[in-house]
């Protein structure tokens, strides 16, 4: 398994990374914490942004409070969305960020299918 974890601070740049790749139906999104994922299971990417504003402080120091991690297994693994699900929910418990909020994507515009989280490293409180 590689993971690559990126620190920044564009909640919408990565929400919108993701999300196009689920609307352009190269990938899905498999699961949240706090964050309402619409049923049709396309992402509604400024509400999405918006549900992730009520859980980070309105007045903070932070300047890079996103994480988007992505989770790539080896060629020879063959994952179900389950296992996908459950491998970034015990990811982010192990890292401290299980939670809070975040949204679990599963990619598959390429032969090695793959998964992207996006949280943030801040709370309510800052």
């Amino acid at each position: 398994m590689v993971a690559k974890i990126s620190i920044g601070s564009s909640l919408y740049g990565a929400l919108c990374y993701n999300g196009e790749k689920v609307n352009k139906e190269n990938g899905r999104i498999l699961g949240s914490n706090k964050i309402i994922i619409p049923v049709d299971g396309k992402a509604d990417i400024g509400q999405m942004a918006e549900n992730f504003r009520m859980f980070m402080p309105k007045m903070g120091k932070t300047k890079k409070p996103v994480l988007h991690i992505s989770l790539n297994p080896h060629p020879d693994d063959r994952l179900s969305d389950q296992d996908f699900e459950i491998l970034a929910r015990e990811y982010l418990d192990k890292l401290g960020f299980g939670e809070q909020p975040y949204v679990i994507y599963k990619h598959e515009d390429i032969d090695r299918h793959h998964i992207h989280i996006v949280t943030v490293n801040v709370n309510e409180e800052g």
